[in-house]
């Protein structure tokens, strides 16, 4: 029966040092590396700026870097919240076609950033983190009288903001709270003026202390192909 007992503790001791070092291993990830120096740009950019404006075509990785650097700055504890939106502004179906609450029909929209900070902390992990509210999905629609604290804040689709809707999104940023917003000027759904030119004049102009990290489709990593078809549509005014 010793034996046995033995036995038992040693199969449960060795149990918990694979799990303990697997989850050291998934806490100590590699720092992010860029592919190119646009993205070596846009990295240095969010390590020393509060604020972070990145423009540029489908592929170039604005959207995967943003959800990764989200992913890691929830793990490590350096933020309280990350906080993920965008425009209700559809290139197909509106919001009223998809099923569920509000932040429910929004889900799918944020898909590329969700499954960014999934990859990189696990899908488990995201969704306790999700459940607890330490990652929010909030519609832009309901945008209006919060303020964000502690937190990082994802911007996406930022060319389909209006004026209105841009200047109402930069005015609920509070303390401690770093502000990541992307867009491609050039994909906006609008018929009126795009709310991320407008803050792009004002930057430019005012001379503000705000990064700008515009990828071009010489940075498109995603896949050659996605490169010809961004190189067909430009060449050609599509």
């Amino acid at each position: 029966m010793k034996r046995r007992r033995a036995r038992l503790e040693l199969v449960e001791d060795r149990t918990s040092r694979i799990h303990r070092t697997r989850f050291d291993e998934e806490r100590n990830l590699s720092p992010i590396q860029p592919l190119t120096e646009r993205q070596a740009e846009y990295l240095d950019a969010l390590a020393r700026s509060p604020q972070v404006i990145v423009l540029g075509p489908a592929g170039t990785g604005k959207t995967f870097i943003a959800g990764t650097r989200a992913a890691d700055q929830l793990r490590q504890r350096r933020i309280a919240k990350v906080v993920i939106t965008r425009p209700n502004v559809p290139s197909g179906r509106s919001l009223g076609f998809f099923p569920g609450t509000l932040e429910e029909k929004i889900a799918p929209w944020v898909a590329p950033l969700t499954e960014a900070m999934k990859e990189r902390m696990g899908a488990a992990a995201f969704e306790i983190a999700l459940k607890a509210g330490d990652i929010e999905i909030v519609p832009f629609e309901v945008m209006r009288g919060r303020t964000f604290k502690n937190c990082l804040v994802i911007l996406d689709e930022a060319q389909n903001t209006t004026t209105a809707e841009i200047k109402m999104f930069l005015t609920r940023i509070g303390d401690d709270c770093q502000v990541i917003i992307n867009g491609d000027v050039s994909q906006t759904d609008l018929r009126e003026t795009s709310g991320l030119r407008t803050v792009m004049h004002l930057v430019k102009s005012r001379m503000m202390p705000i990064p700008v990290v515009e990828f071009t489709r010489n940075d498109i990593v995603r896949s050659g192909i996605c490169a010809e078809w961004v190189k067909a549509f430009e060449e050609t005014n599509l």
